[in-house]
């Protein structure tokens, strides 16, 4: 059997501070799409996501709720996983870097870096912040704060261990003249080039004495590894690297695609590279940084109390209206505005007019004029059929390009812009019209069978966002569920003889009483 082409993804490692926002879930739901779509192409997906479970902050948060830092991990992982199975995300991985395979694998890494002298030991001195558990220098702060997450900082000096990042400076500069598009989009490599690398690399330090919870330093326990060196080695470690059995890891690495949020690029896009190399590893093939979705208000903070979460529009609204609101809201580069007024407006046109609206009326009509089977053996042509075949056509090479270049609002739009057209052929052939007129069948019949295959077209190019969606309108046509495969989106004969659709439609998307339910999800935002 000829072995298919790899693709692994991987997810950044959340940090288990508390509930997952719709943020966090969007990058969830992005990294499980882009996977779902690869499979469908016919590739070997892996996908890894997971918790970054170390940490002063977590042995913090631990302490003031009067249990160990192990206990509140293992309550937040709990909850993720519930919620990761509730949204229906794919992993094949979820990694937490305080499972005993991670660590030891870890202390592995750190011993070779101190033989080849990358990490040596001597004393700090910066501005702290905590919550990014990160120390930065005077001029990169930002009016005296985090320039990551705008907090205070704190000043603080301690003995510490360092990677010499100096050291990979110049390999660096290289590799990016080399691989410019290794980051994208590219204004956040512009970012890290303008703040830290331009300016001149600082070394790294990525040791601290003030807390215990962690990997400690080997052969120096009162040392415990802090944060980027423990975290990022995660896409590795997962596989198997430095661990008896490195199958998966000869198998997946390099990784195709590491999906991060636009404010961790930097240790992506610096320390990560950077320890590949030291390591003898091959490189990441590409680094997608997204943005925020944020409120009118600015960003979501549970302070301010305009937090949505995913399980209460999941509640409400279903799993494929949440998933595809949240991929259709958030463009390639720029933060997205989510606003009650918006989601209700993209569910009610979208999905339940656009979407919804055209199964149902393409089910009564073939009921009412075929008997409930779809037409295949078709002997006549409308004047309007080859046109909406070639816009099909078209349409799937632009969702495609944009699938594959990782733009997938943009691939969003390109599928309603097909389902828009399918819904303004009914309008042209006005099958009402043709069905008065004997002589007009066969023309019906074309009608009928080329909006049963427009929709068994579409239910294939949704379901790497919403699935659910897509096997509930293939099963109302009445075509088998293994038609959600890539490879026969434009088989001619996919639709079999004698395919007998649903005797009544049933509607996947109820229109929303459009004043009631913003009113619902302002209620879910005001809360602290």
């Amino acid at each position: 059997m000829e072995e298919k082409n790899k693709f692994y993804i991987t997810t950044p490692i959340f940090y288990p501070s508390g509930k997952f926002h719709i943020g966090t879930a969007y990058c969830e739901v992005l990294t499980d799409c882009i996977r779902r779509y690869k499979q469908l192409r016919g590739f070997d997906s892996y996908m890894l996501t997971g918790l970054d479970e170390h940490g002063q902050k977590i042995q913090k948060v631990a302490e003031s709720n009067g249990i160990s830092p192990q206990e509140h991990v293992d309550d937040i992982a709990k909850d993720v996983l519930e919620l990761w199975n509730l949204m229906d995300i794919g992993y094949n991985k979820f990694i937490r870097t305080t499972d005993k395979y991670h660590c030891e694998a870890v202390e592995k890494i750190v011993k070779k870096f101190l033989d080849n002298k990358d990490i040596y030991k001597g004393e700090y001195e910066g501005w702290y912040c905590m919550p990014c558990e990160n120390y930065f220098t005077q001029t990169q702060l930002v009016d005296g704060k985090c320039p990551d997450c705008g907090r205070e900082v704190k000043k603080m000096k301690e003995e510490s261990y360092f990677f010499n990042m100096k050291k990979y400076e110049g390999w660096l500069k290289d590799f990016y003249k080399e691989n410019p598009d290794f980051i994208v989009p590219e204004s956040r490599k512009n970012e890290i080039f303008k703040n830290f690398i331009d300016p001149g690399l600082e070394d790294l330090c990525i040791s601290r004495c003030t807390f215990d919870w962690g990997i400690k330093m080997p052969d120096d326990p009162k040392h415990v590894l802090y944060v980027w060196l423990d975290a990022l080695t995660n896409y590795i470690t997962a596989l198997g690297y430095m661990s008896e059995d490195d199958s998966l890891f000869k198998k997946y690495w390099p990784a195709d695609l590491h999906i991060v949020g636009k404010e961790i690029i930097r240790f992506h896009g610096i320390y990560w590279p950077i320890f590949l190399h030291a390591l003898g590893l091959e490189l990441p093939k590409k680094i997608y940084a997204h943005s925020w979705i944020v409120m009118k208000d600015g960003k979501m903070s549970k302070s301010v109390g305009n937090v949505i979460y995913p399980e209460a529009l999941i509640d409400r609204y279903g799993l494929d209206a949440t998933k595809y609101y949240l991929l259709r809201l958030m463009s390639f580069e720029q933060d997205a505005t989510f606003t009650p007024e918006d989601f209700v407006e993209k569910y009610n046109s979208d999905l339940a007019n656009d979407l919804g609206n055209l199964l149902n009326r393409t089910i009564g009509m073939i009921n009412k004029y075929c008997d409930g089977i779809i037409p295949v053996n078709i002997t006549e042509k409308t004047d309007f059929d080859d046109i909406l075949n070639e816009f099909a056509q078209n349409q799937i090479s632009k969702i495609e390009k944009e699938m594959d270049s990782y733009h997938i609002s943009n691939a969003i739009q390109e599928a309603w812009k097909y389902i828009s057209r399918v819904n303004k052929y009914i309008d042209e052939t006005a099958p009402w019209v043709l069905a008065k007129e004997p002589e007009n069948k066969e023309k019906l019949n074309s009608v009928m069978f080329n909006l049963a295959e427009a929709l068994r077209k579409i239910a294939i190019i949704v379901s790497p966002y919403i699935r659910n969606t897509s096997e509930q309108i293939l099963k109302q046509l009445g075509i088998e569920l293994d038609n959600l495969n890539w490879d026969k989106i434009n088989e001619s004969n996919a639709i079999k003889e004698n395919t007998k659709v649903v005797e009544k439609a049933e509607p996947i998307f109820m229109r929303l009483d459009k004043e009631e339910e913003i009113e619902y999800i302002k209620s879910l935002m005001n809360h602290k």
